[in-house]
């Protein structure tokens, strides 16, 4: 486990904090009862960005804090734990890390203070299909006047709806399944030609659909090189990975903790349940797992911090973690027997969160075979 500094102990307190007092469980509920198909409250990600949280790891240059991948990562746990709906993940560790990793200098400075701030959404559009396979990206941008024509189509775009900058994975050669011939666009949410649509998801959360229909872009916004975009790509969604397994981290932790204060209050047989020896043996894998996965989670941002090649730690701290969640979830409403199977109580949203992250970029196996792969195994 990683030995926090004093800054990054503030950091972490600080979140913790502000997620119980101003984005605990019950605003997912109220953002879900509200029905308005927001993917979060705008009032709590302005507060975010006046906290300095989405610049975490921005470049002071453009406002930022450049505190690092751990501080962020420290924030997405902390936030994860109350189920806290948010664009950091998809604005402030996704779009940040694109833009400055393969960002002109023009890019950053239209987009990155803006990003820090809190004044603007960005998000990555990848995936095209029910699974994750950035590779296998078949929106077709093709040379048009003065710049690109983009057409095609993306599903499950984190905070899409909500997007100023839309960050767009396409292909300008090569056939889906390559790497070679990817090119990443910077597409403002509101170009003519976007359309998005809302999915709804079973965590409350939702996300977006968008198609592309003869979208015109200029030269100046393709991000990195034109056919190398995977150059970028690829490490951008190292990050993503990493950080939502941070996220996925805090929502375990959570779950774990309040299963325990149930575990040592409620009694059956005139006894407290904790005192079962199978319900003891049960707490003290899941307490395992999630060491075992924090240790794994800190690797990959520590790594990130270092810049290094995180493509294997990223991987298996996103494995690792979609098991763990899985685990947490079950265990949260088995353990806390027929009201964990209510609205009422918090398990069932904890379950939904858990299902959602699984899956969103890549679920255990999809990692696992990754992480073989990048291993030689």
């Amino acid at each position: 486990m990683a030995v926090l500094t004093e800054e990054q102990t503030m950091l972490r307190d600080a979140a913790k904090g502000w997620a119980s007092e101003s984005a605990p469980v019950g605003a997912l509920r109220k953002l879900r009862d509200s029905k308005t198909k927001q993917t979060f409250d705008p009032a709590a990600w302005a507060e975010m960005g006046q906290m300095g949280w989405a610049g975490v790891i921005v470049p002071e240059a453009y406002d930022g804090s450049a505190f690092g991948y751990l501080g962020l990562g420290l924030i997405l746990e902390e936030t994860g734990r109350t189920l806290a709906a948010s664009p950091l993940l998809s604005t402030a560790m996704i779009a940040a890390s694109a833009l400055q990793l393969g960002g002109s200098d023009a890019q950053k400075l239209a987009w990155l203070s803006k990003i820090a701030s809190g004044e603007a959404v960005a998000t990555l559009a990848i995936d095209e299909g029910a699974h994750h396979a950035p590779a296998r990206t078949a929106l077709s941008a093709t040379k048009g006047g003065a710049g690109y024509v983009l057409n095609g189509t993306k599903t499950l775009v984190l905070d899409g709806e909500a997007a100023d900058l839309l960050i767009v994975a396409a292909r300008t050669s090569g056939q889906p399944g390559d790497t070679a011939g990817l090119t990443l666009f910077l597409v403002p949410g509101d170009a003519a030609g976007v359309g998005r649509s809302h999915l709804s998801l079973i965590d409350s959360r939702g996300a977006a659909k968008i198609v592309f229909d003869g979208v015109e872009v200029g030269a100046d916004a393709v991000l990195g090189e034109v056919d190398k975009g995977w150059a970028v790509l690829e490490p951008t969604l190292d990050r993503a990975y990493a950080g939502l397994a941070a996220e996925m981290l805090g929502s375990a932790s959570a779950a774990f903790d309040i299963t325990l204060d149930y575990l040592k209050t409620r009694t059956q047989f005139g006894q407290v349940i904790g005192t079962f020896q199978a319900l003891q043996h049960r707490a003290a894998k899941w307490f395992t797992d999630l060491e075992t996965t924090r240790s794994c989670v800190e690797a990959a941002l520590e790594s990130l911090d270092a810049g290094a090649d995180s493509r294997a730690l990223a991987s298996l701290a996103k494995a690792k973690a979609s098991e763990l969640v899985h685990l947490a979830s079950n265990e949260m409403v088995q353990m806390h027997g027929g009201i964990g199977m209510t609205d009422a109580h918090d398990a069932g949203l904890y379950m939904k969160r858990a299902r959602v992250t699984e899956a969103l970029f890549g679920g255990a196996s999809f990692h696992r075979d990754r992480y073989a792969r990048l291993m030689g195994f």
